[in-house]
């Protein structure tokens, strides 16, 4: 995605991802079967949650400081408010995350080494 730059490291049960990311990046609806912890060193994400069953979706800003957990297969996006660094926790690590597409069309479940 070229309005994001990322690091990761890969244990052998979570992986980190450091993300900064530009103003307006839209990355789309997507879900896995990774938990995912979105903490927000810096800037403001606003997320799109799934609420299932139907429902309409939840909207959740978070800013600096602030912390968002993901359950497991539940579908989400963002939308990149302003210049923001996050760190990513998936468990387990994962070979492709969210910004790895942009189209939305990445599967709901991962399989093989994150490396």
């Amino acid at each position: 995605m070229p309005t994001a730059e990322r690091k990761r490291v890969c244990g052998e049960r979570i992986m980190v991802s450091r993300i900064d990311l530009a103003p307006g990046t839209v990355v789309p609806m997507h879900s896995h079967e990774n938990e995912q912890i979105s903490c927000v060193i810096s800037g403001r994400l606003k997320f799109e949650l799934d609420q299932g069953g139907g429902n309409p979706s939840k909207f959740v800003s978070i800013g600096s400081g602030e912390v968002l957990v993901i359950p497991s297969f539940v579908s989400h996006g963002v939308l990149v408010e302003e210049q923001t660094i996050v760190l990513d926790l998936f468990s387990p690590p994962s070979p492709t995350t969210g910004i790895d597409n942009q189209a939305g069309d990445l599967p709901t479940k991962h399989q093989g080494d994150a490396g």
